[in-house]
C-alpha cells in the first residue's frame, strides 16, 4: 500500500507519516517481522537544516527505523535493504526534487526530474509491502519567485500530483490534524 502525506510547514505531516508508517508495518507483524526503513533526502548545509534533521532523528528514536540517507536516485535505497516485508517512509518529496534538480552543474528540467523521481517511487511502491511518502503543500504562499525557483515548484506539483494518483491513499496534515483526500 502506498500513501502520500502532504502538508505545509509546521503542520504535523511528519510526526503523521511516521506514526502510520509505525501502524502499518504493526499490522503486518504477525506474518512475518517487517523491516522499517526511513529515506532520509534532505542534505543539511547550515545549523537550521542540522536541527531539523535532528528534531526527526529524534522523533523516529524507539520506533524501529533503519535510517538510509538518500538525497537522489531514491530507488538505490532499495540495495541497501533486506529483502523481504518492508515498510518504507520517504522524507520528502521536495528535498528530493531540490536535489535532483540543482545537484549538478546544469540545472535539470522539471521533466527530467519528474520522470526520475516517479520511476523511482513506482519501484519502490512495488518492492516494499508499504511506502508513506511525505510531501509539502505548494502554490500556497502567493509568493512570485524567478523562474528557476517557480519550474522547482512547478515540478513539485506535478510529482505529488502523479503520487496522489498513484498513491492507495492520501492524507493532508493541517494543524495536526489529518484530512483525508483518498482512501
Amino acid at each position: 500500500m502506498m500513501v502520500l502525506v502532504v502538508g505545509g510547514s509546521g503542520s504535523g505531516k511528519s510526526s503523521y507519516a511516521e506514526e502510520l508508517a509505525v501502524s502499518l508495518a504493526q499490522e503486518s507483524v504477525e506474518k512475518t517481522a517487517m523491516k522499517k526503513y526511513y529515506l532520509a533526502t534532505m542534505r543539511v548545509f547550515d545549523e537550521e537544516g542540522r536541527a531539523k534533521a535532528d528534531r526527526h532523528r529524534k522523533s523516529r528514536k524507539g520506533k524501529g527505523f533503519l535510517t538510509i540517507e538518500q538525497p537522489t536516485a531514491i530507488s538505490g535505497a532499495l540495495d541497501q535493504m533486506e529483502t523481504g516485508e518492508r515498510t518504507v517512509l520517504l522524507e520528502c518529496i521536495s528535498n528530493l526534487t531540490a536535489n535532483e534538480m540543482f545537484s549538478g552543474d546544469n540545472v535539470r528540467t522539471k521533466m527530467q526530474v519528474m520522470e526520475d523521481i516517479l520511476c523511482g517511487i513506482k519501484l519502490l511502491k512495488e518492492q516494499t509491502t508499504h511506502l508513506v511518502v511525505v510531501g509539502n503543500n505548494v502554490f500556497e504562499d502567493g509568493i512570485a519567485y524567478d523562474e528557476t525557483t517557480t519550474e522547482y515548484i512547478h515540478a513539485m506539483g506535478m510529482i505529488q500530483q502523479k503520487l496522489a494518483a498513484m498513491a492507495d491513499r492520501a492524507v493532508e496534515v493541517a494543524a495536526g490534524i489529518p484530512i483525508i483526500i483518498k482512501w
